[in-house]
């Protein structure tokens, strides 16, 4: 929230600095992001009145203009289209500085003499922008320097509040926190009620009181909307971030910043009937005043009349009923809306206003009455009109807050014994009142605009934020320490994160949100993806069902800088419907491109392929010592090129895929070159084999060589499964070093070259043994997979 330090200064004014104050509000948790000053920095502007304006005679353009700065009358060439006589203006006089380098100077203008210039609102860093002079009110004192009159030696401080604090949401709130740091009194404006001139009144029903159980209206009738707000007026706005629309709005506006409750005004002819305050009917529609044309959700709260919805219950008012230049009578709205009727409606139609922000985080209750009859006089005094009654429907309002304090408790938590004298001062300065104490306890009552105190601990926080964190003591604190003991037969993500990096990957975060036409084409669930009901963007509306969206996003990403070999992975959740409702799976997935290995000049670049991929998993899986439970199978995924595609199961359950990314997928992606994914399960990968430690044996290993002639669809697997079996426990490894399908070969069959190694513990192998063992595999192999031997 930007606020003017002047006008918080009104209302509180401690003896200390800008910075005093800006750091004082940052250590009380009110952390300031920025002071800005309120204008430009600029010299030799004075209050002017304009006495004559004539055409000049060689610029159609252009105007010479007799302007007196209060002392003398000086001729200047003015090309603004607004300028008239008797205007107050800013006038910049010869020597006046505007900029750096932009200083007024005597100067001719297609032959006429301009001794100064009149000035621009944002020629005086005012605005980004106008039409033309600023026109200043008849009352403004000529000749008076124009930083004195708009009070522009002031600061804009720009404070980042946390969603508790709705009551700082105004200069109100700010300064009664100011006032307690600096242990001094607010001095608000007086607000009297605004004696009825007319008797005219507007009903109002409360149809779901317990969205809004309060509401207050009153009619305002023959008002001038014509008008031009009070430049000081104007000013406390745009030192706010808030631009100036009309009177009628900028007293709304002004009121919510000044006190911190939202108002509306309607325009009372085109209401019918009278005021509803209701949820919106199925397919109920309401044009709103940016123009938008909305389908209301049938939870959403409305002010609606006894036909049409006018607007969004403290969010935005409808096109049709706000003020507009034809309006004579108005109906002023203020009312107190629960925070939770209102929570998150503003983002479902695409908005964010001041008044959801603010009823949002929650509005005082009792605020409603004070402000209704602040705006009121302030519409008369500037547009004019006749007041009738206020009409207020109430129904039951939140109940009052007591909070029970104990001085043990402070003492706990803080470290610090605080006087109780101290303790009850800081707290009813903050607004609580104690309604019971005794030598260890008090009993608070929580003001109606303090949401955020509930429990005691949020007292010991008021304590600690208005007494000082600084002043808090310092302690050392002892504990014993325990270390948690480990086992081996359990695999922690950290350690699969390890491994991967050990490999050459980099690890990656992505979004849970992702494109839905991506995440269709890359899942092979059947269920639906999640839709999300308020997504960031149409590109990040739906949670992931697997990873490989995000790892293809960031390929591109590093494509589209020039890397030319990646090698990434992630670990998270992906989201999938089930008959429970949403399921999550924590999955590990990777994605290699690319190289196999980074430029050198000991080799030349090879391409990644489906084995350097299998390879890395292979090598994660081994961490289990239970290499022999997983499971390569050829499959299908719609993901992935077919051919190129496995199912990794353990123990016969599938755990994860892996394999080449679909060619058309790739196509469509706009990546060149082969892409290799992986996705595994994590739950399935964490259970693990203790190691086993074994004498390494003395006796010398025997390796002999098999090429065997097989299927061409037959999987190595299958007979490495079966040559296990068949020789026995001498088998120590089995190694494919050779595949070979072409020449000489049918085109049904492949050929396998099988290395076999075998040792003994206690003795040397014979070759008659190793023969009987190779012939007995050899029988096997032809019997099961009619295998040949070349």
């Amino acid at each position: 929230m930007k606020f003017s330090e002047n006008w918080l200064r009104e209302w509180v004014s401690p003896k200390i600095t800008t910075e005093e104050l800006v750091t004082q509000l940052t250590m009380a948790g009110l952390e300031v992001d920025a002071v800005e000053a309120a204008a430009n920095k600029f010299t030799g502007v004075v209050v002017g009145e304009v006495l004559s304006v004539d055409k000049h005679p060689d610029a159609d353009k252009l105007n010479v203009c007799q302007v007196t700065n209060g002392k003398e009358n000086l001729q200047v060439v003015c090309g603004a289209p607004n300028v008239a006589v008797g205007q107050k203006v800013p006038f910049a006089l010869v020597g006046a500085k505007l900029a750096e380098d932009f200083k007024i100077k005597k100067a001719k203008l297609r032959g006429a003499e301009s001794n100064g210039m009149l000035c621009s609102a944002d020629e005086l860093g005012l605005a980004e922008k106008s039409d033309g002079i600023l026109e200043l009110p008849v009352d403004a004192k000529v000749g008076q320097d124009i930083r004195d009159y708009l009070l522009l030696d002031d600061a804009v401080i720009d404070v980042d509040l946390t969603p508790n604090r709705g009551d700082c949401l105004s200069i109100q709130g700010v300064a009664r926190e100011v006032a307690v740091l600096n242990k001094t009194e607010t001095s608000s404006p007086l607000i009297d009620e605004v004696t009825n001139s007319i008797e005219d009144v507007f009903p109002v029903e409360l149809l779901s009181p317990a969205d809004c159980p309060r509401y207050l209206g009153r009619v305002i009738k023959n008002v001038n909307v014509s008008a031009v707000s009070p430049v000081w007026l104007q000013e406390k706005l745009r030192r706010s971030g808030i631009r100036s629309i009309d009177p009628v709005v900028d007293v709304t506006n002004y009121v919510m910043l000044e006190l911190g409750q939202p108002l509306h005004a309607f325009d009372l002819e085109v209401l019918g009937k009278g005021i509803q305050v209701r949820r919106a009917k199925a397919d109920e529609k309401l044009v709103l005043l940016d123009g938008r044309e909305v389908v209301l959700n049938e939870d959403t709260l409305i002010i609606a009349d006894h036909e049409k919805a006018l607007a969004i219950a403290g969010v935005m008012g409808g096109e049709h009923s706000g003020i507009s230049d034809n309006t004579q009578h108005l109906f002023l709205e203020s009312a107190f809306f629960s925070p939770l009727s209102i929570a998150g409606k503003a983002r479902a139609y695409g908005l964010h206003t001041d008044a959801s922000h603010r009823y949002e985080r929650g509005v005082d209750y009792d605020l409603p009455k004070l402000a209704i009859e602040r705006a009121t006089q302030m519409l008369l005094d500037i547009v004019g009109g006749e007041a009738g009654p206020v009409v207020v429907a109430d129904a039951v309002l939140p109940e009052t807050k007591q909070v029970k304090l104990r001085a043990n408790k402070v003492i706990s938590l803080l470290g610090l014994d605080i006087p109780a004298s101290e303790t009850e001062d800081i707290l009813t300065r903050l607004g609580l009142e104690v309604l019971e104490s005794d030598n260890e306890s008090w009993l608070f009552k929580v003001p109606s605009w303090r949401f955020d105190i509930s429990i005691e601990a949020d007292l010991i926080e008021e304590l600690a934020r208005i007494y000082g964190y600084d002043n808090l003591p310092i302690s050392t604190v002892t504990s014993g320490s325990h270390l948690n003991s480990s086992t081996e037969s359990k695999l922690s993500l950290k350690q699969l994160r390890r491994r991967l990096t050990s490999l050459g990957y980099q690890e990656v975060i992505s979004y849970s949100f992702v494109e839905p036409e991506l995440e269709d084409k890359l899942s092979i669930l059947e269920s639906e993806a999640i839709i999300l009901s308020n997504p960031i963007s149409s590109e990040m509306s739906v949670m992931r069902r697997n990873l490989w969206s995000g790892l293809l996003q960031t390929l591109k990403h590093n494509q589209n800088r020039q890397q030319d070999r990646v090698r990434i992975f992630e670990s998270g959740l992906v989201f999938s419907k089930s008959a429970d409702g949403i399921q999550q799976d924590a999955m590990l997935g990777g994605l290699i491109w690319g190289s196999q290995s980074p430029e050198q000049w000991g080799e030349s670049a090879q391409p990644s392929d489906f084995y350097d991929i299998k390879g890395d998993v292979e090598s994660i899986l081994a961490m289990t010592n239970e290499a022999s439970s997983f499971k390569f199978e050829a499959a299908e995924h719609p993901a992935l090129q077919i051919g190129q595609t496995a199912c990794i199961s353990r123990n016969e359950k599938a755990m994860g895929w892996l394999g080449a990314l679909n060619p058309q997928l790739q196509k469509t992606l706009d990546i060149p070159g082969k892409v290799y994914l992986f996705e595994l399960k994590i739950k399935d990968l964490l259970d693990a084999s203790l190691t086993k430690v074994s004498t390494l044996s003395k006796y010398p290993s025997v390796r002999r060589d098999l090429a065997l002639l097989v299927d061409r669809d037959l999987n190595f697997d299958e007979l490495e499964s079966l040559i296990s079996e068949q020789a026995g426990e001498d088998l120590e490894q089995i190694v494919l070093f050779d595949v070979y399908q072409g020449e000489n070969i049918d085109s049904g069959k492949q050929s396998l070259a099988l290395g076999l190694t075998f040792q003994n513990s206690s003795r040397t192998l014979n070759d008659d043994e190793i023969n009987e063992i190779i012939n007995k595999c050899i029988k096997a192999l032809e019997a099961k997979f009619n295998a040949e031997l070349r």
